[in-house]
């Protein structure tokens, strides 16, 4: 290259040369000196070189020239070469400066303005090589020669300086004309060259030279030149290295200040040319080498950030941008020869070869040159050449042109099967391209031609790089690839694609994550084998040609992995995880790849990378880095959601996410289905029709175009299926779907054999041969082919020709002619046109027909990446999706590999650091399910940390070790889980992660329910969480849960304080000897509060809160888990209960008796939760109350194998719900009500208090509940069988009360006899009464003072007596009943509902106690003498005397009965008697109509008869006879019982009477018949009217009583 110096055989004098024994020293010169350079300018960046441009000059700008013009030729003179200057070139001549081409020719004066110029001066433009050669040197016999034009440059300088009055006016072109000489001119050494670029320098850096400089743009296209030609006398290799440093800094001053945009295209192209050949000349030292690299990157972020601008343009003027030049200007282009060989042209820049001289001789020749590629620097390195064209050319700045060209020879120095180039050279490409794609990566892709050179070459050089196992190449291209993709990926979708695959191929081991102990494997199920874009690999049977491919030579595709060094597979992960910080990357993948049928599902590949190599064995393959290095990008991806959460959808302009879901649901059927036909065709084809993708399976073209049109058929089963006999049609369907028109027959045959693999079987083939042949001479034979046999019969010689040309195993190849020879006259008879046959032999010969996936060789790879091309052609571009509206379905497909690397980092890990992101990563993953409603990521959440917390175990703890420590007021329950939760600080943590999980996201939560309720049931087994669970389940009105009874308890604070040796070993001994566990330790006791304090850290009640108000579909998952930690039936699990008393345990080692039963303690939690949840509101009930009643009423039946207490509080929450779902009827009361009373009597009446309560809640509001359970004969048996236990039966009979009280609206035909006789049993109940009564009469009867009844004694007599009044007040009902009654006789319905109460308080008149004996009396006489009793006209009341008075009074007759109560029985009996005869009295004008009344009077007779022989004493004695003198003096002042000859009709009645009544009561007759005679009695005596008592009078007298 022009521009590079390098050593010319036979030169003299050289600036560069090989090192000698000295050089050591001045290499460390050099070096110390560059290293000033280079730090001085390494850092330097466009903005540094802006700021740079408004340093202000202290001295004069004339004088700054003047000096640096003298500096300058001092150092000439100093040089032998100028040693002899005249004293004219000192003191300056010349009247003006000149800037001419030659003599008589226009020149430019100092101020800009055009004139004729001498033929004495030299033009700049013209060479000076053989002016150095001639000046300089002395003349004979000392008269000195004119001075050399370099030396008098300057002292023409120097005088249009000083005549200036502005230097912001000097033509720039002359004030650089004498320093560019001293550049070019290669008569100058080292240091001279170096001075001249230094006053250049300064003259840019203080502003001398600037954007309003006069003829700026062609003095910086001069100065361009100057410095990329610039010659000098090789000297020491130090001074040579720094003059190329100032040649460096010059041009980034150049491109990188104000003045830059003046520069055009050929001036940029020739700046960049010099730039990369210092870069690349490996004679140069590396600090050199490296200045000029760092130099370049500089250079080109300016030049493309150039891109940006130039796209606002390219919509105003596009042409501008494409070419910038004259129509009739040279091409531009870069040299790319930087190694002795040039790169390869570019086409569209032909230009001629460069040339230059020194000392007669080209300094800087390269052995080869490209004719495609030129600059502009002819015009200025000829000597004789005209400069005319330069000082009118118009210099536009540069633009498109030269970028593109830099980009072009950057991109081909990639290549890597061009020798020419190094690995360094190819790593310094990569990081200047990675600087370009940095600064305008997003510009480059809206010009056509860098588009394609960047989809095109340059990552098909990338994507072979990547394979390099040179490291520094690897990670280069791995950073440029990156960038490429961060920048210019909306363009790059396929190509994307294929280095995504290659990446994941490489990166995902094929072993199964190793167990690791403690952690079970269900934590990290999830994380993908493979990935899904591996496939299988292809079989070679009987294909007839050698295709190799094992999966390490595969990875050279792009499209497998192989063995990767560690260090290149830390860089590979680096790389995607830079690529993986992108906020929108994943999305991107997900939405155009995942949700893409024909594309792989790159989303979920690259997060099961990321998830499999983060586990920590991925070490033992790569590095140490590259597990956190994943973890770090895994943790990233999901932050990128999370961090969308709270933003808006943006839906505009992107694809519709239903379409997405379904084109994702297609996808894994068609994958599934592809998967099922390359195992089994026909399988696959039912499966795919039975999920309507193919639309008819017995449809040929519906078939062939599914199988055409997938890519995931493999394409040997293709091959088999296609060539059976039996799908034929399917063949012709098939070979339908291809166009051969105006295709060769090779042509058309690659195209078919490129969708399938032809079949091994020499059979098989020939049928899809003949099938192919008949297809391309469907319409119209090819041409040059006579019919279809000429096809077939070249088909074959096609195939087998690939076969030879490219079979490894063959030495000897066919040649063309064996070809031809061996198709002569098969052609119709004819032979081939030999052009034809020729065209074919070379297709084949160099690019044979193959499969890409069986090949590993640079002709597979390039035969892929054509095809990549042409599909991406036809592919839409990549939709950058800056939205959140696919972030629910993209995490739904990949949060398994997450959640299962989170866990197993969480168990494994043991950073805090990691610690901390990993709780953050689980925590913004539920933020994301609760967010979009993804149940079951959630629930595998809940599940991990469940697990992890050790707190979810499906058996239950073991508690009978569990030991009360008291102090003072409060107290901590020591157990075996307490303890070992205590000290295990992931567990701990797990625990407070997942409750912080849960808080907020109850209504998210499904399957987890599960193992949050076991760890509630195993925490309040243990005493770690309270019973209840949030406030309005105080509301239920019952007791908290009985908890566990300790095994012991200690109470610390009654221990003195001496803690002895002697005090420990008794504490101990006495434990032994008790058979007790030892006393907890203080770390055991440490360790239980470190797990108290972590529950409390928890906010269980938050969770319990929340529940209350999540919705019904949320909650139904936990009625469902809680009702599932249900035991079986006959399965009970029986654990010490707690009594609800003092403890019984241990108090400081002393063991107290034990009462305590056995119940599961986790059965009512679970049963008392469920039901609090189901009573939250009438909704709730609706929905979930059949099914927690259910389970409530299995409890119920199963009650032989439960505890009573458990059962019990069953009953109660059953019949809470019942109350609650009245209004909904999914309960029904009857069923319950029978439920409760089939269980055993003892039972219930330990249940007997919750039973109560719970019925009561039923019927306090009126109501259909109400009246429905009244009428069930249930409700009466359960009162009936729980009213005799003294704690409940004040509330029985409070509701007996309730339901008797009013308008008796709760008294029916169905209930009253139950109620009744209910009432009855609690009248009985006060018999009790009956001791102290008897035992205050024998104090009385001492003189002694009575006692004071007890409370409870009093309590049970006074609700007997208040029963003995409601059954009398049921008597007002009885009416009403007997006309509701439906039963078929008035005398069934009086019996019915009359004989109840009578047969009750008939069996009250003889209970022991005497205020309720009295009050049944009274109450008894008065239902008698009711006038609704005899209301109905019928004579059924009749059997008031047989049923209740005769039966009455017989029991009291009993000894039994008399011995209950001695002292008031023989009242009671007086009672009775009395009692019969006011009733008959009552009775006796109804009675005389009954024909049974003669019976009755007798009956009565014959009982006052037993009752005057009982032996009681003097009061039935007195009353009797009293009681019938006053019912015959009735009956015969009302005609029914008189003498017979007063009323024969009666004669019997009154025979009988007397007959009796002698047999008694001889002396009666004569007392009411004192003059009559006996024996023929004939009326009464006269007695005065108003002194005999009349039946009303009688019967409404008051019963006599005995005192």
């Amino acid at each position: 290259m022009n521009n590079v110096p390098r050593t010319e055989p036979g030169q003299s004098v050289l600036w560069e040369k090989p090192y000698t024994s000295r050089e050591s020293h001045e290499h460390s010169s050099s070096l110390r000196q560059s290293a000033e350079l280079t730090g001085a300018q390494s850092d330097m960046t466009p903005e540094h070189y802006t700021r740079s441009m408004d340093i202000s000059v202290a001295v004069d700008p004339v004088a700054l020239i003047t000096t640096e013009c003298i500096a300058v030729t001092s150092a000439m003179r100093k040089h032998a070469r100028w040693a002899h200057s005249s004293v004219s070139a000192i003191l300056g001549g010349g009247a003006y400066s000149t800037y001419s081409t030659d003599a008589g020719e226009k020149s430019v004066g100092t101020d800009g303005q055009p004139h004729q110029d001498s033929a004495s001066n030299r033009s700049l433009a013209g060479g000076d090589a053989g002016l150095a050669n001639r000046w300089g040197l002395r003349g004979k016999r000392g008269k000195s020669m004119q001075d050399n034009p370099l030396i008098s440059a300057f002292a023409r300088l120097r005088a249009d300086i000083s005549r200036s009055t502005d230097i912001r006016t000097f033509d720039i072109p002359s004030l650089l004309h004498p320093f560019l000489q001293v550049i070019r001119s290669s008569s100058t050494s080292a240091p001279i060259t170096s001075l001249a670029l230094v006053s250049i320098t300064k003259f840019f850096a203080y502003n001398i030279i600037n954007a309003d400089s006069l003829r700026l743009p062609l003095g910086m296209q001069l100065l361009s030149s100057a410095i990329t030609h610039c010659r000098f006398e090789a000297s020491d290799s130090a001074a040579d290295e720094i003059v190329l440093l100032r040649i460096l800094r010059l041009m980034e001053i150049m491109i990188s200040g104000l003045t830059g945009h003046t520069l055009g295209d050929e001036s940029v192209c020739e700046m960049m040319e010099t730039g990369l050949s210092m870069c690349c000349q490996g004679r140069l030292s590396e600090l050199l080498r490296r200045s000029a690299e760092i130099s370049m990157i500089s250079m080109c972020q300016v030049i493309f950030e150039r891109l940006k601008h130039l796209d606002v343009e390219s919509t105003t003027q596009p042409d501008l941008l494409e070419d910038r030049r004259d129509p009739g200007s040279a091409p531009v282009g870069i040299d790319a020869s930087m190694t002795n060989k040039e790169l390869k042209p570019s086409e569209s820049a032909p230009s001629e070869a460069r040339t230059s001289s020194s000392s007669d001789k080209q300094l800087d020749q390269s052995p080869a040159k490209d004719e495609n590629i030129t600059t502009t620097a002819e015009a200025s390195e000829n000597e004789g050449t005209s400069s005319e064209n330069v000082l009118n050319t118009v210099i536009k700045p540069y633009s498109l042109p030269s970028i593109r060209e830099l980009f072009r020879v950057l991109v081909n120095l990639l290549d890597p099967h061009d020798r020419q180039h190094t690995d360094n050279m190819r790593v310094m490409a990569l990081r200047i391209i990675d600087v370009a794609l940095e600064v305008a990566g997003s510009s480059i892709i809206k010009h056509q031609s860098l588009s394609d050179l960047a989809r095109d070459r340059l990552c098909r050089y990338l994507f072979q790089l990547v394979r390099s196992d040179n490291m520094a190449i690897l990670q280069a291209s791995l950073r440029v690839a990156g960038t490429l993709l961060a920048t210019c990926r909306e363009v790059l979708k396929l190509q994307q694609e294929l280095f995504l695959s290659y990446l994941v191929a490489c990166l995902h081991p094929r072993i199964e994550i190793p167990r690791e102990p403690g952690i079970d494997p269900a934590l990290y199920d999830g994380i993908p084998q493979a990935p899904k874009l591996v496939k299988p690999t292809a079989s070679r049977s009987g294909s007839g040609r050698s295709t190799p491919v094992p999966v390490k030579d595969r990875q050279k595709l792009g499209l497998e992995g192989g063995s990767r060094k560690p260090d290149a597979r830390e860089a590979m992960v680096e790389s995607i995880g830079a690529l993986a910080r992108i906020p929108t990357f994943m999305v991107e993948l997900y939405v155009n790849y995942d949700c893409d049928i024909d594309r792989s599902d790159l989303c979920e590949d690259m997060v099961g990378l990321l998830s499999r190599n983060a586990f920590p064995d991925s070490a033992t393959w790569s590095t140490t880095n590259v597990p956190p290095l994943c973890l770090d990008a895994l943790l990233g991806y999901v932050q990128s959601i999370a961090d969308r959460l709270g933003n808006e959808v943006n839906v505009d302009g992107y694809p519709d996410s239903s379409i997405l879901r379904e084109k994702t649901r297609l996808k894994k059927i068609i994958v599934q289905g592809a998967a099922k036909f390359n195992e089994h065709p026909r399988n696959g084809i039912a499966y795919l029709a039975s999920q309507g993708v193919i639309e008819d399976p017995n449809d040929p073209y519906s078939l062939a175009r599914f199988l055409k049109g997938t890519t995931r058929i493999s394409k040997k089963v293709l091959g088999d299926y296609l060539s059976k006999k039996s799908h034929e049609r399917i063949l012709e369907a098939f070979l339908d779907q291809f166009d051969f028109a105006g295709k060769r027959v090779d042509e058309a045959l690659r195209e078919m054999l490129e969708t399938f693999r032809l079949p091994g079987e020499s059979q098989l083939i020939e049928r899809l041969i003949t099938s192919f042949a008949e297809k391309c001479c469907a319409n119209s034979t090819p041409e040059g082919v006579a019919d279809k046999d000429a096809v077939y019969v070249l088909t074959y010689a096609i195939i087998m020709l690939n076969t030879d040309q490219h079979n490894p195993n063959l030495k000897i190849r066919m040649s063309y002619n064996d070809f031809s020879k061996n198709l002569r006259g098969v052609n119709g008879g004819q032979d081939f046109a030999p052009e034809y046959l020729q065209g074919i032999y070379d297709s084949i010969k160099n690019h044979e027909i193959i499969l890409p996936d069986e090949h590993d060789n640079k002709q597979a790879f390039d035969y892929a990446w054509k095809e990549l091309l042409i599909k991406a052609k036809s592919a839409s571009n990549l939709i950058i999706c800056d939205t959140n509206m696919y972030d629910a379905n993209m995490f739904a497909s990949t949060w398994k590999p997450i959640i299962a690397t989170l866990s197993y980092v969480f168990m494994s890990a043991s950073d805090d650091a990691v610690f901390s992101r990993v709780v953050t990563g689980f925590d913004q993953c539920a933020r994301i399910a609760a967010k979009y409603q993804l149940h079951d990521v959630l629930d595998h959440i809940i599940f991990v940390l469940s697990s992890i917390s050790s707190l979810a175990p499906e058996s239950p703890p073991n508690t009978s070790l569990n030991t009360e420590v008291q102090v003072g007021d409060n107290s901590v329950m020591v157990s075996e889980m307490a303890v070992k939760f205590g000290r295990d600080f992931k567990a701990q943590l797990a625990t407070v992660v997942l409750f912080r999980v849960v808080v907020g996201n109850e209504a998210v939560i499904r399957d987890g329910w599960t193992h949050l309720v076991r760890i509630w049931l195993n925490l309040f087994v243990n005493s770690l969480i309270p019973p209840y669970f949030m406030p309005n389940q105080n509301e239920m009105g019952i007791l908290p849960i009985p908890l566990q009874s300790p095994s012991q308890v200690i109470d610390r604070g009654q221990k003195s304080n001496e803690t002895g040796l002697l005090s420990v070993f008794t504490s101990y001994l006495s434990s032994y000897a008790a058979d007790d566990p030892p006393e907890p330790s203080d770390e055991e006791l440490e360790s239980t509060l470190c797990t108290v304090d972590c529950i409390n850290a928890c906010f269980l009640g938050d969770v319990f809160s929340n529940v209350m108000n999540i919705p019904i579909d949320s909650l139904r998952p936990l009625i469902a888990a809680l009702l599932a930690q249900l035991p079986e039936k006959n399965s009970p699990v029986l654990i010490a209960v707690k009594p609800e008393g003092p403890s019984s345990g241990q108090v400081n080692g002393q063991r107290q008796v034990t009462k305590g039963v056995v119940y599961d303690p986790t059965v009512v939690y679970v049963l008392e939760l469920a039901t609090v949840l189901a009573l939250r509101d009438e909704q709730t009930v609706e929905a979930v109350g059949k099914t927690v009643a259910e389970a409530l009423q299995a409890v119920i039946r199963d009650a032989v194998n439960i505890h009573p207490t458990a059962v019990s509080r069953a009953t109660y929450y059953l019949l809470s719900l019942l109350e609650a779902s009245n209004e909904h009827s999914i309960l029904r009361a009857p069923v319950i009500l029978h439920a409760i009373s089939s269980l055993e009597a003892s039972l219930q009446q330990k249940s007997a208090s919750l039973i109560l309560k719970g019925i009561i809640r039923c019927i306090e509001k009126p109501g259909p509940l109400k009246s429905e359970m009244l009428n069930s004969p249930d409700f009466w048996v359960i009162l009936k069988t729980i009213h005799s236990v003294d704690q409940v039966a004040p509330s029985v009979f409070k509701v007996m009360e309730d339901l008797s009280a009013g308008s008796f609206s709760s008294i029916t035909a169905d209930n009253y006899e139950v109620a009744v006789l209910l009432l009855n049993d609690f009248a009985s109940a006060g018999s009790i009464g009956s001791i102290l009564e008897q035992k205050q009469d024998a104090l009385s009867r001492r003189g002694k003072p009575a006692k004071q009844n007890k409370p409870q004694e009093n309590e049970v007599v006074k609700r007997g007596v208040e029963a003995v009044k409601l059954i009398h007040r049921l008597s007002g009902r009885v009416q009403t009943l007997i006309q509701q009654s439906h039963l078929e006789t008035h005398e069934e319905a009086w019996v019915a509902y009359w004989s109840p109460i009578f047969i009750v308080l008939t069996s009250q008149c003889v209970n022991p106690c005497r205020e309720i004996r009295q009050h049944a009396f009274s109450c008894l006489q008065r239902s008698l003498l009711s006038p609704e009793q005899t209301s109905t006209g019928h004579q059924e009341w009749t059997i008031i005397f047989d049923e209740v008075l005769f039966p009455l009074i017989l029991r009291l007759l009993k000894p039994e009965v008399y011995q209950s109560d001695p002292v008031g029985m023989s009242e009671t009996r007086v009672q009775a008697a009395t009692l019969l005869c006011k009733i008959f009295l009552h009775y006796l004008v109804r009675l005389s109509e009954w024909d049974g009344m003669l019976d009755l009077w007798l009956k009565i007779l014959d009982i006052m008869d037993r009752l005057m022989n009982s032996g009681q004493g003097d009061s039935l004695e007195e009353a009797v006879p009293e009681s019938l003198k006053n019912i015959i003096l009735v009956m015969a002042n009302g005609g029914y019982l008189v003498p017979p000859d007063q009323n024969p009709g009666h004669e019997r009645i009154w025979v009988e009477t007397w007959r009796r009544l002698d047999r008694f009561l001889p002396n009666l007759r004569e007392e009411i018949y004192p003059n009559r005679p006996t024996s023929s009695p004939s009326s009464p005596p006269s007695t005065n009217p108003t002194s005999q008592p009349t039946t009303t009078e009688a019967a409404s007298a008051p019963v006599p009583t005995s005192t």
